[in-house]
């Protein structure tokens, strides 16, 4: 009670919410750069964070980790989203809502495939139906559709 009041007293409080306004602001201009927080986003940012902390499983459970490798991933992670930016702004230049989707999708696959490596190298055992659906939505064609 007393440690609160003192923090009233010297406006610590105000700052807090500053910070934090600062914060939330910072967040939203992203999240409208990235073309909004829609079911894609949500499941990319889900899967760059799944794929970057099962990366650290795996490295722990091979004893391989390594902070140069670590910093490499998260460089490689932000370029996505780098990306991600781009095609979005192509879509609003093109009158379009295409790109960003196809951009997203592949970085999808493309992680989905990351992760389930990771769990394999961790000693799992991945099912082949999931690895053919990441496959698919990697390339965009599916192997087992007979033309």
């Amino acid at each position: 009670m007393i440690i609160s009041n003192i923090r009233w007293i010297l406006g610590i409080h105000r700052w807090e919410n500053v910070v934090l306004g600062g914060l939330t602001a910072v967040i939203t201009e992203i999240i409208g750069l990235l073309g909004g927080w829609d079911l894609w986003l949500k499941a990319l940012i889900l899967f760059i964070v799944c794929d970057y902390v099962s990366g650290l499983l795996a490295a722990g459970v091979e004893k391989r980790l390594n902070s140069q490798v670590g910093f490499r991933g998260i460089v490689k992670k932000i370029f996505i989203l780098i990306l991600v930016v781009v095609a979005y702004q192509i879509d609003l230049v093109l009158g379009l809502t295409v790109i960003r989707l196809m951009v997203i999708g592949f970085y999808l696959g493309i992680e989905g495939l990351s992760i389930l490596e990771n769990a394999v190298r961790c000693g799992l055992e991945v099912p082949d139906s999931l690895k053919n659906t990441l496959e698919t939505i990697k390339t965009g064609e599916d192997r087992n559709y007979k033309k």
